[in-house]
């Protein structure tokens, strides 16, 4: 049978009194002032940290010997002195006058224990382990690195009768590989009452919510918008506006082709927080995830991103620059055919990577001159990501007379 009864303290306002002056009884200090309490210090010797605190007003120091009567009106104890003796007494008296006492050098002798604790928002995790401190430590760090990366959940489920305004965050999911979203992306998620999802976001994140958190689905397909954007704006500002916290999960980065930036004002319109959440983008992850660097030393300096069926002539058309086409897989002969046109030349090395991070990857390799048959020859799908340059010959699949030309000119090791 545990010995233990956890227990939450309010000490706000409350007389806590710390029986020692070292570095041990300043951290004490420091955190019992966190947390509101009124702090005398009783010691002889005090380090410098209680003076300085003592100097600006915030603590009591008492600078003696302990003695009868210091405890008086106390509600708390920490005794830290370094004497087992005075320690002792100290706990003697605390018991005595049914004060609970801490007694960081022999926590036998106490009626109270420190646990270790973790804050995350209005979070407080406090972890005892046997009087072992640093095993509790060990587990509080766990416990704290679960609460940052939203492997815990984070939600209010009941927030004392309080009607707080909702909040909405606009998560960028990275490609498509759950591993690839942020830290804070993953917190949120933890922390919300609805999500709206996108259908490339990382949808196996959704497997770690709670049943009750709503899941609302605007995913779209080429040709298809099932629900229009300014409806997926109307829903986040309503689910905002009656006190929910709403992710608005989508696949990259919100502001990468996202609309985002249409989300943000719609909501910032009707008085609605806010939060941008940076995503991976597939524009340069899902090439990286094929072996293609977007920009490469003797190769590439530089690179554009479009969607497959916009300003395709404008774009930079030399050498050293890559061209990332997103959602162009239905009109890939005609951009083609305008690259050409705008003169890249036919030889010009493309690629296109289908599903990155996903169960299906999968790389075709060509020319701006064959790279449509290809495709079709395969039956290339969306979601595929298109790269266009020399670049392409640093890819693995890559085969052709560009790859041997490269290697011969040294820029590969």
């Amino acid at each position: 049978m545990s010995e233990l009864y956890p227990l939450g303290l309010r000490i706000t306002g409350r007389l806590v009194v710390v029986v020692g002056g070292g570095p041990v009884a300043l951290r004490r200090v420091r955190a019992l002032l966190d947390a509101g309490a009124l702090v005398r210090v009783v010691a002889p010797v005090a380090v410098p940290g209680l003076d300085d605190l003592q100097a600006a007003g915030r603590v009591e120091l008492v600078v003696r010997e302990y003695r009868d009567g210091d405890l008086d009106g106390a509600w708390l104890v920490h005794v830290a002195t370094g004497d087992p003796r005075v320690d002792a007494a100290v706990a003697a008296d605390a018991e005595a006058a049914r004060v609970f006492a801490v007694t960081a050098g022999d926590a036998s002798l106490g009626t109270a224990w420190v646990p270790a604790v973790a804050r995350q928002d209005d979070v407080v995790v406090a972890v005892n382990a046997g009087r072992d401190p640093r095993r509790a430590q060990a587990v509080r760090d766990g416990v704290a690195a679960a609460l940052a990366g939203g492997e815990l959940p984070l939600r209010r489920v009941r927030d004392g009768g309080r009607r707080r305004p909702g909040r909405v965050a606009l998560v960028g999911g990275g490609p498509g590989d759950p591993g690839l979203v942020t830290t804070r992306g993953r917190r949120l998620l933890a922390q919300a009452d609805v999500v709206v999802v996108d259908r490339l976001a990382p949808r196996a994140l959704l497997d770690g919510l709670a049943d009750d958190v709503v899941v609302i689905d605007v995913g779209k397909t080429p040709g298809h918008h099932p629900v229009p954007q300014s409806q997926i704006s109307a829903l986040l500002v309503e689910h905002a506006l009656a006190g929910r916290d709403v992710v608005r999960l989508k696949g990259g980065d919100p502001y990468v082709f996202g609309r985002g930036g249409e989300e943000l004002e719609t909501c910032r319109t009707h008085g609605v927080e806010v939060e941008v959440v940076p995503g991976v983008t597939s524009a340069v992850s899902v090439p990286a995830a094929a072996g293609i660097p977007v920009t490469h030393r003797g190769l590439a300096r530089g690179f554009s991103v479009l969607t497959g069926h916009d300003d395709i002539g404008r774009v930079p058309g030399g050498s050293d620059h890559t061209l990332v086409l997103l959602m162009g897989v239905t009109r890939l002969a005609d951009t083609a055919r305008t690259l050409v046109d705008a003169g890249r030349p036919p030889s010009t090395p493309v690629a296109i990577v289908e599903d990155g991070y996903g169960p299906r990857q999968r790389t075709t390799v060509g020319t701006l001159a064959d790279i449509a048959e290809r495709a079709a020859a395969v039956g290339v799908q969306s979601p595929a990501v298109t790269v266009v340059g020399d670049v392409v010959t640093l890819s693995p699949a890559w085969t052709g007379p560009a790859a041997r030309t490269v290697l011969a000119a040294g820029v590969l090791p």
